[in-house]
Parts: structure tokens; C-alpha cells; sequence
């Protein structure tokens, strides 16, 4: 089993969080076998990956665990306001990937972002991470520097106003750079790397 092999390379008794990371297969065959780890203690939460909200809601309807995280494409071109609303319906703690959009759309240079940035002393990065932290979303910025991590962390020493906030959200285009889990292509796709 995947999990017993994860838990013997870290070398641990038990995990933290455990995610599906797509919501295709059998997630809920998964999910049940996950279920049993949970309740006994091998794994502290269970949660899961790119469930937008018909997903999530019917997989919850249909499970007697609610997954405790729900790890979505977060980030200022795509904010999930809908789907986080739902995920604090149903006590699922929405959390970022890629919260710098990878980059993309040139995130880094955008002129709101950069603007806002000046006026705390704070970088593109550190606004977008503040900016999440305070809609309660959980970040995990990816980096490989060390002064990039570092400055991930100082983020705490500054709050975004009503105004910049309100900027920020203007800039949700409410579609996904990476891939949309609603394409049959991509489906058929993703089924295909088992």
C-alpha cells in the first residue's frame, strides 16, 4: 500500500495530512481505505485535491468523514470565492497550491500587486501571501532560495486594508491557468497516468 510505503521512507509512525490528489478513480475506495488509517491514528487528517464544489459536496454527502482540507488553485487571477464559501459550509479548510499562479500572467510585475507592494515595503509575493492568510485561505508557497523562503515567512507584521484587499479581488478572472477539471480531454487525460 502507498501509505505504509510513505511512512516507512519518512520514518514515522504516523502523518500529519494525507490528499487524494485528483478527483477521479476510485477516490472513494481511496477515501474509505484512508478512512481506516485515520481512525487509527496512523494518519492525524485526511483531505483532498482540486475537488471543486459538485465534487466536494457530493463526496461528502456520500462519506462519513469530511476531508479536513481541500487543497485548490488559489491565487489572485483565480481567488475560489464560491468554492471557498461552500468549503466553510461544510468545515473544509480550503488551502493554495501554487498561490503565485506559478508565476503565470506576470504575477511578479503586475501593477496592482507591485503598487500595494511599495506602499507596505512588502514584495508581490508577500502581499499575495498576506492577501490569502487574511480570506483564512492556508498557503504553501513553493521555494528552492533560502532568502525567498525567509521572506515568505515575514508576513506577519502587516495587515492589508479593506481598499487592497478589494484590489486585489478585482483581478480574479475566475478560470484556472493550469487545467480545467471540468474537460473531458483533461479527464480522459488525467485517468490515463495511472
Amino acid at each position: 500500500m502507498a501509505f505504509e510505503t510513505s511512512l516507512k521512507k519518512l520514518d514515522l509512525e504516523y502523518i500529519d495530512l494525507y490528499l487524494i490528489h485528483q478527483p477521479f478513480n476510485d477516490v472513494y475506495g481511496a477515501w474509505r481505505a484512508m478512512t481506516e488509517l485515520y481512525k487509527e491514528g496512523k494518519i492525524k487528517a485526511i483531505g483532498v485535491s482540486n475537488f471543486y464544489p459538485d465534487r466536494l459536496v457530493d463526496f461528502i454527502m456520500n462519506n462519513e468523514v469530511v476531508p479536513a482540507v481541500n487543497q485548490v488553485e488559489t491565487h489572485p487571477f483565480n481567488q475560489q470565492v464560491k468554492a471557498n464559501e461552500i468549503m466553510k459550509e461544510y468545515g473544509v479548510q480550503i488551502e493554495s497550491w501554487g498561490p503565485f499562479a506559478e508565476g503565470k500572467n506576470g504575477i511578479f510585475t503586475n501593477e496592482i500587486l507591485s503598487e500595494i507592494g511599495k506602499k507596505y515595503n512588502k514584495s508581490v509575493a508577500q502581499v499575495i501571501l498576506r492577501w490569502l492568510i487574511q480570506r483564512d485561505v492556508v498557503v504553501i508557497p513553493k521555494s528552492v532560495r533560502k532568502e525567498r523562503i525567509e521572506e515568505n515567512f515575514n508576513v506577519f507584521d502587516f495587515k492589508l486594508n479593506s481598499e487592497d484587499m478589494e484590489k486585489i479581488s478585482e483581478l480574479d478572472k475566475k478560470e484556472s491557468l493550469f487545467l480545467n477539471h471540468d474537460d473531458v480531454e483533461i479527464v480522459k487525460w488525467l485517468n490515463g497516468r495511472k
